[in-house]
């Protein structure tokens, strides 16, 4: 094996390259650095300099290097010494050796000269040699070329677009480049002006946190303890994170630091830059293309929904300005059609009889949403989704020419195996692929495993489900106390809003309260639960860690947030059977399920949507912006009265919150059940996606703000699409399509309105549909325990002169022959809502599969520049290697070089160093 390297330890397909000081000389200065502030592993923990020696006074507030001025800083670990941490000691000498082992530098700062004298501050450098040997094997892309394909971006007036536009400099921080994977071989081959330069600080604290996760800390015969994970998460460290480049308020004194995260906070985390575009190229410059994707499909997610929004708002209105046409609402308010109809009670005993006029209000604000604009926007919506999802995939796939991601692939993160997986799979087999050995989880322990979790997933969503049910049996049970209160109207005293409050609106805003408060508090629980079930079944790369996350958290999530809503859509007022014949909650108890109201079960849905929708939208804001924020405040309170000159960049950073590896899965999480509640029901609430796209502006400022201010900096990652949620957006997208289907047809009264208007009215006119779509039932056929209780029904009941009641059912009034069984025009209706079912879903997905179909997912220019960039780089490694043969030959004779050699015994991903 070469003397300038030498494996370390290889973990999986993953590999540690032990650097000898000589392999860390700069061949451009002629020797080495000398790097007299490094730890000396022989006096470490006594290796940290005098602080009477370091006059922090003089050191930038904002400084991201180390004392020389120099060598940038790109991770820094804290740790606070325990008086009896003897073996947390022994596991940080360890560990730092085969840090500086594997090339890394380290400077220390003493706790005495940090901000509380109890944090010791390990600040790490990764020098040249050691980010291109791990450029190498990561295959990370540089720049070989400028980028020679014309633009052509000639947009019809282009001047309209200026106020939204930002400066050039923050759109396009960096030329367009043609790239290829780093190869340390061929280093004269890419366009390297500077190497300290070269690679941007998002790639380099990516590589030293590929070093730091798989670097070993404690070696024993059985097994290697590796990762800076296990080591947080066992108290030796603190924290460990990379560094933002200045302060957000102002940029950098220091001419060296880019203050790219002031120009993010000031073009871009401002709430008065919301009209403002994104500057998606900086952001993924800074965060890496994880982070940046998020942020384009965000706002390419808003800018989506205006659109939505605009054809909701103009349905809505239809709605709104169409009351003189709404013949029905009129006959229920007017005294002679409406005071003159009896209704049957509504629950039994504690409920009276009353007056369908009762119901005028509820019947005017449920035709705002059902209307023939309604049915126009549901079919819209599906055509929207499809619209959206395929637009999407294009500039996804622009995304990714322009990000560099077009041959990043996911089988490159299957080589990067998850440090938890190599730790607890002790057991170990042949790969017959890599002929390598390499860790594996036994069949027996994975179905254990699976089995188990998906055990605890199904109680969660049973319990879920139990807690629905225990909502449900509140309305069923409050509703009679609500109707025995309200009955003598004592709400009419109410200033406002008194007259509106009826006991079906009173039942219908508490439970979904109360529905809400449930969700949240399960979903506290429940997160938790995901992520301990998740890490138990070892996942093998982090791809599949976050993939099967995704689908627990979103499955939970699905019944938690939707069950309440589909209840009201799909089952409240479909099974309660008839007076003399009423259905209960499970046959048995005395809770008889829930009835709709004459104006329908649509504005109920509408209330339960809006309540959950913006509780969940406005909780969640909140949640974003004041919880990091008062943590911040409370953790930095001491070191805000500090003199800038004592406040370091790297104890700034330190107190603010840790960006977790799941915190990007939260953020997607909140968008996609949004994403939910705005096509599945959207025929119940056409203003729906109004409100998301209010919420998503304030939304994209809040996230920006969120991580440019109150977070540490991520550490950056690849990503080339946003996973696993494109497939989970695909599934809501087609469910929507049946759920508006079928909340048109049996939620609505869109379909029984239109039979009646065609069939069974004599001028096609709404008149006397009122009266046809309410059944007759004779009140002495009341038993006891359905029979209103004495004093219940209201002053004017009187039941020598009453004898009949109405309810809302085709049905055979008593004395035919087919007594309480459903008429002809009840089969009539139902013929008609699954021929408009299936109709609908018919046309909805022929024509979402033929926009499908029509646009293709990449652009044919982002085609034409994958295929000259391709050309190219074979065009220009051809020409490197002749240039190289021709000088090789030519001095053959002069110059000693470098004689290859084969290494056997190494793995084919290990890359050695090159002879300097």
């Amino acid at each position: 094996m070469s003397d300038m390297s030498r494996l370390t330890g290889k973990i999986g397909d993953a590999t540690l390259i032990e650097m000898s000081p000589d392999s860390l000389c700069d061949e451009d200065n002629n020797g080495c650095h000398h790097h007299h502030h490094d730890i000396d592993l022989d006096e470490y923990p006594h290796s940290q300099p005098d602080p009477s020696e370091v006059d922090k006074h003089q050191q930038s507030k904002d400084s991201v290097f180390f004392r020389d001025g120099k060598r940038r800083i790109d991770f820094v670990l804290s740790y606070v010494d325990d008086r009896d941490g003897e073996r947390k000691q022994e596991r940080r000498r360890e560990y730092e050796a085969n840090l500086q082992k594997a090339g890394l530098e380290l400077e220390t700062e003493d706790k005495l000269v940090s901000d509380d004298r109890k944090t010791y501050f390990v600040k790490i450098h990764a020098p040249w040699e050691v980010l291109a040997t791990y450029a190498d094997v990561l295959k990370i892309k540089v720049p070989f070329k400028e980028n020679d394909i014309p633009v052509h971006q000639d947009i019809p007036m282009d001047w309209l677009f200026t106020p939204f536009r930002l400066p050039d400099h923050i759109m396009n921080p960096e030329p367009d480049y043609f790239t290829s994977p780093f190869n340390k071989g061929k280093i004269d081959f890419f366009l390297i002006d500077d190497k300290e330069t070269f690679f941007p600080p998002s790639v380099r604290n990516r590589i030293v946190y590929y070093i730091l996760a798989r670097c070993p800390y404690h070696k024993t015969d059985r097994e290697d303890k590796k990762g800076i994970k296990r080591l947080l998460n066992n108290g030796t460290y603190g924290s460990a994170f990379p560094l933002h480049d200045s302060r957000y308020w102002k940029p950098s004194r220091d001419s060296n630091s880019e203050s790219e995260r002031f120009n993010l906070y000031k073009h871009w985390a401002q709430f008065f830059s919301f009209f403002k575009e994104q500057p998606l190229n900086l952001i993924r410059k800074y965060y890496g293309e994880k982070i940046g994707i998020y942020f384009a499909w965000l706002g390419f997610y808003t800018e989506m929904l205006f659109f939505a929004a605009v054809v909701g708002l103009i349905c809505f209105l239809y709605g709104l300005f169409t009351f003189d046409d709404n013949v029905w609402s009129k006959e229920i308010c007017s005294e002679e059609i409406g005071g003159n109809i009896i209704m049957c009670p509504l629950c039994d005993k504690k409920c009276g009889y009353w007056k369908l006029n009762s119901t005028c209000n509820s019947s005017w604000q449920s035709h705002m949403f059902d209307n023939v604009g309604t049915v126009f926007f549901a079919i819209f919506m599906g055509i929207w989704v499809t619209l959206f999802l395929e637009f999407w995939k294009r500039r996804q796939a622009r995304l990714e020419y322009e990000w560099d991601l077009v041959d990043f692939e996911e089988e490159q993160q299957q080589l990067q195996l998850r440090p938890e997986y190599e730790t607890k799979c002790t057991s170990r087999r042949l790969n017959r692929v890599t002929q390598e050995m390499e860790p594996y989880l036994p069949i027996t322990s994975q179905c254990a495993r699976t089995f188990l979790s998906g055990a605890t997933v199904i109680f969660w969503i049973s319990l879920i489900i139990a807690c629905i049910i225990g909502v449900i049996a509140y309305r069923l049970a409050v509703y009679a106390a609500f109707a025995s209160i309200m009955k003598d109207s004592p709400t009419n005293n109410i200033h406002m809003v008194g007259s509106l409050i009826t006991p079906q609106l009173a039942t219908s805003v508490t439970a979904s309260c109360i529905n809400f408060v449930i969700i949240m508090i399960l979903n506290l629980m429940y997160e938790r639960v995901a992520i301990w079930i998740t890490d138990m079944e070892i996942p093998k790369t982090h791809l599949e860690y976050e993939n099967k996350l995704t689908v627990k958290m979103f499955l939970f999530q699905f019944v938690n947030y939707y069950s309440s809503c589909f209840y009201v859509a799909f089952f409240k007022g479909k099974f309660v059977g008839h007076p003399g014949d009423y259905i209960y909650m499970f046959g048995w108890s005395k809770l008889r399920n829930e009835e709709c109201d004459p104006g329908g079960c649509l504005i109920e849905l509408t209330t339960q949507l809006v309540i959950v929708m913006s509780g969940k939208q406005v909780w969640g804001n909140v949640q974003e912006a004041l919880v990091p924020w008062v943590m911040n405040r409370w953790g930095s309170r001491k070191a805000r009265s500090h003199p800038e000159s004592r406040y370091s960049r790297w104890e700034q950073d330190h107190d603010l919150q840790n960006f977790g590896h799941l915190g990007l899965f939260y953020e997607y999480l909140e968008m996609v059940i949004q994403f939910g509640f705005i096509t599945l029901f959207v025929a119940s609430f056409p203003l729906a996606p109004l409100l998301a796209l209010l919420n998503n502006i304030i939304e994209v400022r809040v996230d920006a703000w969120k991580f440019t201010t109150q977070f540490r900096r991520p550490v950056a990652s690849k990503a080339h699409s946003i996973g696993a949620w494109q497939e989970i957006l695909n599934g809501v997208a087609v469910l929507s399509v049946v759920t508006n289907a079928f909340i048109v047809a049996f939620t609505s009264d869109m379909i029984p309105r239109l039979v009646y208007m065609y069939a069974y009215s004599n001028d096609l006119s709404m008149k006397g549909y009122i009266n046809n779509s309410l059944s007759v039932f004779n009140i002495s056929g009341f038993s006891e325990d359905n029979r209103p209780d004495d004093g219940e029904s209201p002053g004017w009941f009187n039941s020598s002169v009453i004898t009949t009641c109405r309810y809302r059912d085709y049905r055979y009034p008593s004395g035919h022959e087919k007594e309480y069984s459903h008429t002809m025009q009840f089969w009539h209706i139902l013929a008609a809502k699954l021929a408009f079912i299936i109709i609908m879903e018919h046309v909805a997905f022929m024509v979402k599969f033929f926009v499908a179909w029509m646009i293709p997912d990449v652009p044919s220019e982002v085609k034409a520049r994958i295929k000259r960039e391709r050309y190219l780089i074979q065009e220009y490694l051809h020409n490197y290697e002749v240039e190289k043969l021709k000088i090789q030959l030519s001095q053959r004779s002069d110059d000693c070089c470098c004689t290859p050699m084969i290494y056997p015994d190494i793995s084919r991903h290990v890359v050695l160093s090159e002879c300097l």
